[in-house]
């Protein structure tokens, strides 16, 4: 099934490649001054369903990965972004998109007035970098035309460095998709046919070990035989726990809105109630995008108010 698919979705990105299809572009998703130093022939074939590369929040100096680039809009927009210091990376599968970016490459650094763009050829599944390796993973609307989502998200997962971060737009449907779509080489290229429910994905993101999953951006994308498939953006994180547990006398205090709220690693903060941490997550709650929700107390150098330590709620081990 696998070569199966792969087969159909190499077969309709390459006609795509060599003739722009108007109803798969989203070139509204980018602003012009993103879009200034890319020639019109890449934008002519910006196939997506989002703009991750917008909402990743690129910093100069980062090393990025899109993950199925096609034609390289993203990463030709990413490469303005993290600068002269930084590094783009596109792997994409299909020969017939990797020429045509390749072929814009050189436009590309006279107009920014440096190279700091690689593409590869690779698989979802398989990518050909070496593990813990890039800072941020972008994909727009291809993750769902693998048929192996889980080994797509562990593979994700493997390449970011600790406290890296991913930022994936892509296709969710309201329901399951019936085997007869499912079935159906078009759909299969069209976005549809691959497009698991929404919860399934984030589910699938999770058990590959993703932290702080958001949905940025959520909307409709199309109606197919009375199904919805909506377009979202979910970005998500690394975190490497340390070899051990320790406790150092740090609190972590909720600031609402929510009455509670349970982490990823089962761990429960009541609204305004000190609660016990160990180092692996004062690390995450320090930084995105935790930080913003919690007030952090070193017990050594203030008392936590109203709390001592045999109060504290949730206080088990990461």
């Amino acid at each position: 099934m696998k070569k199966v698919t792969r087969d159909a979705v190499k077969e309709f990105y390459a006609r795509a490649a060599a003739q722009p299809q108007a109803a798969l572009c989203c070139t509204e998703s980018y602003n012009d001054e993103d879009t200034a130093h890319i020639p019109k022939e890449v934008l002519d074939i910006s196939y997506g369903c989002g703009s991750p590369v917008a909402l990743a929040g690129l910093k100069e100096g980062e090393t990025v990965l899109d993950l199925g680039c096609g034609g390289g809009i993203d990463c030709f927009v990413a490469s303005r972004k993290v600068g002269r210091s930084g590094m783009v990376i596109g792997v994409d599968m299909t020969d017939e998109m990797l020429e045509r970016a390749k072929g814009a490459l050189v436009d590309v650094a006279r107009n920014l007035g440096y190279s700091n763009l690689v593409f590869k050829k690779g698989f979802l599944e398989e990518i050909p970098l070496d593990d813990s390796s890039v800072d941020v993973v972008l994909s727009n609307c291809v993750v769902n035309l693998s048929d192996d989502k889980p080994r797509v998200m562990s593979e994700v997962m493997r390449v970011l460095k600790d406290r890296g971060r991913f930022c994936i737009s892509d296709i969710v449907a309201e329901k399951d998709v019936p085997e007869d779509m499912r079935a159906d080489r078009t759909l299969w290229g069209e976005c549809i046919s691959g497009a698991l429910r929404e919860e399934e994905f984030l589910d699938v993101a999770r058990k590959a070990g993703a932290y702080g999953l958001e949905i940025r951006s959520r909307s409709l994308y199309r109606v197919v035989e009375g199904i919805r498939f909506y377009s979202i953006t979910l970005e998500g994180r690394k975190f490497v726990k340390g070899p051990e547990c320790v406790y150092r006398g740090h609190y972590a205090i909720y600031n609402g809105p929510f009455r509670s709220v349970r982490d990823d690693d089962g761990h429960e903060y009541p609204a305004g109630v000190p609660v016990e941490i160990c180092t692996d997550t004062l690390e995450k709650l320090t930084s995105p995008p935790y930080d913003r929700f919690f007030t952090i107390v070193d017990a050594e150098r203030e008392e936590p108010v109203g709390c001592a330590p045999s109060d504290t709620a949730g206080g088990g081990c990461c």
